[in-house]
Order: C-alpha cells, then structure tokens, then sequence
C-alpha cells in the first residue's frame, strides 16, 4: 500500500489583479487558493503521490471552497481542523520588467493562528505516513505554531518518518531573531532543507560569500559553503538551494544544487520567462520530495525537482498543475514550447 506525505501549514484565499494591474488601479481580483505547504500537497498529489495536508480553516463557505479545492487536485482533506472566524488572505500585485511583484497580507487573527496543540492528533495523522513536510512559514504565523510545529517535527520523527522543511523567511512575519530561535530548534529534527539564496542569510546569518542576489548572475560554487554550513546547524543529512538569478521581474535564471555530505550536485539551468513566480519554491520542494523517492540517482531527482519547478513558473496561481509526464519531458531536453497534438 502507497504510504502518505504529511504536509502542514496555511492555505489562503489569494486575491491580484488582471492583467498585472497595480492594486491602486485595479477594479476586479482574481480569486486562488494556495500557500507554501498547501501547494507542495497539491503538487504532490497531481505527481501520483498520496499527499495529505493538515491546517485549520474557519467553518465557512470560504473554508469550505479552500478544501474543495485541494479534494479536485487529490489531497487528503480528512485531517483538517475546523474553528476560527476567517481565513488568511494575501494580495498579489504581479510586477512585470522592473517592477517588483509586492504581497500585502491580510492574515491576523486567520483560523490556524489560533490553534492550539489539541487541534492536531499526530500520531493518527501519521499512522500511514512516511514523509512529514513543513516550512518556516507555519511557526512565523505566531500563536502556538512554533509550539505546534515542533511538536509535530518530533512526534515525526519519533515515528520514523522522514522530515523536510522549507525554511522560507518571511520578512513581514517575523524578525530574523524570533526566526533564528525557533528554526534552529526546529531543524534538529528535519533531514532535508530547502531554501533559497537568501534564506540561509536570514535565518542563520549563512552567507554566500562574495554574492549579490539582485545582480542576476550568482556564483553555484559560493553556495557549497552555504550547504555546508546548514548541516553544521541542523541535524540534516541532506541540503536544498534553489538559485535564481533575477533578471527582471519578467525574466530569471534558474537552477538548484543539492549536497548530500558527500557530494555536490548542480542541476541545469532554465532561463525562464515568468507567468507566475508564486510557488517556485514550493513546486521545487514537491519535486524533490518526489524526485528522491522515485529515482535511485540524486542528480536525476534534482533535475526532475528544477524542470518541476521551472515549469510551474509558467502556469498562473500558486500551485504546480503538471504530471510527471510533463516534467520527463522538460527533463530530457525538449524546451521547444511546440503545441503538443
């Protein structure tokens, strides 16, 4: 039987603009579900996984429409508590050429906010499970999270499974301080980290040396420190970068290394002309998580985890609808775009 990949975290009620309007002029939003763990579930789920994800939703129609959404791409809903009054909202103001994409939250006092440790029976939640996924967004959300996710972490590995997390800093959440205290807790109990070229500078004060991730060109070789360095901090047998070089708004580089203790691996890079950059990271993590488990060579996972990724950056919302079909194809080189017949 098909064991169960635990993800746990926030999903939220996504509001932007058409048409990369700025929010001053805009007067229709677009409405989406999505959020870090939610979307690695989704993709998960759409790769051929067994993919749960575990939150809290206020029992509304909102709340409802949220879960629904997750059942359409597959995602084990069963575990989702209910209670609180809203769910979280972000806006997106989707920025083109050199103009920033911007986020403006709305998520004070969101239902999973205000969860506490009874809301969440671990040890039935991961009675099938062998893989739990979590990110440094869910402590950040403050409350009893951080309590609720260390929790979680252990209770994880107590039971065997293994444990990733995203560390994904979110600056308009918490201060690099509060973020440091909790995760460096936290990842004593995780096996892969995932994060990007700036997280490990803002959580752990890790920095690649020499290294100016606005430029649009970064140095692969400066961020074998980094890896480095993050095992040194963690109890992780395994570490995660993934490298974008911005370009613009509209166009990036990018690519990911990963570094197991022994080895480093560096994937190809795609240069990519952006629909939608919401979820690069995550749809990186769940190609990963699957990569790692589906293929017995790690640079072939790290390539399926990058040519996953690449691809979502093409596909509007937060959440990577692509089957592992599609990704195989990018894989083994054909980047025409031709229309498929």
């Amino acid at each position: 039987m098909q064991k169960t990949i635990v993800c746990f975290g926030e999903i939220m009620l996504r509001l932007a603009p058409f048409h990369k309007e700025r929010l001053i002029q805009a007067s229709v939003l677009q409405v989406i579900y999505g959020g870090g763990e939610a979307n690695v579930a989704a993709s998960l789920a759409l790769l051929g996984n067994k993919a749960r994800f575990v939150t809290r939703l206020p029992q509304n129609p909102l709340g409802d429409a949220a879960i629904s959404r997750l059942r359409a791409l597959g995602v084990d809903t069963r575990f989702i508590a209910r209670g609180g009054d809203r769910i979280g909202i972000y806006f997106l103001e989707h920025g083109a050429s050199i103009r920033p994409s911007r986020v403006v939250y709305d998520r004070a006092c969101s239902a999973i906010s205000q969860a506490s440790p009874e809301d969440f029976d671990w040890q039935q939640i991961f009675s099938d499970a062998f893989w739990f996924h979590i990110t440094g967004i869910t402590p950040a959300i403050g409350g009893k999270l951080p309590e609720i996710s260390l929790q979680a972490v252990k209770k994880a590995k107590e039971m065997g499974l293994t444990v990733s997390c995203d560390l994904n800093y979110r600056k308009k959440m918490w201060t690099r301080e509060q973020a440091k205290k909790t995760m460096s807790e936290l990842v004593q109990y995780v096996d892969l980290i995932i994060a990007n070229e700036e997280d490990a500078a803002d959580v752990f004060g890790i920095e690649a040396e020499t290294t100016d991730v606005t430029s649009g060109q970064l140095d692969v070789d400066h961020y074998k420190s980094v890896a480095r360095q993050l095992m040194e901090v963690s109890k992780a047998s395994q570490v995660a970068i993934t490298l974008r070089e911005s370009i613009s708004a509209s166009d990036n580089n990018w690519s990911a290394m990963l570094y197991d203790g022994s080895n480093f691996y560096v994937s190809r890079k795609y240069p990519i002309h952006l629909v939608d950059r919401v979820g690069g990271g995550d749809s990186f993590g769940a190609g990963l998580i699957h990569g790692l488990n589906k293929f017995s060579d790690k640079q072939q996972a790290l390539e399926f985890a990058v040519a996953a990724s690449a691809l979502k950056q093409t596909i509007p919302g937060d959440m990577n609808l692509v089957t592992e079909d599609e990704v195989m194809n990018i894989v083994k080189g054909d980047l025409s775009g031709r229309v498929q017949r």
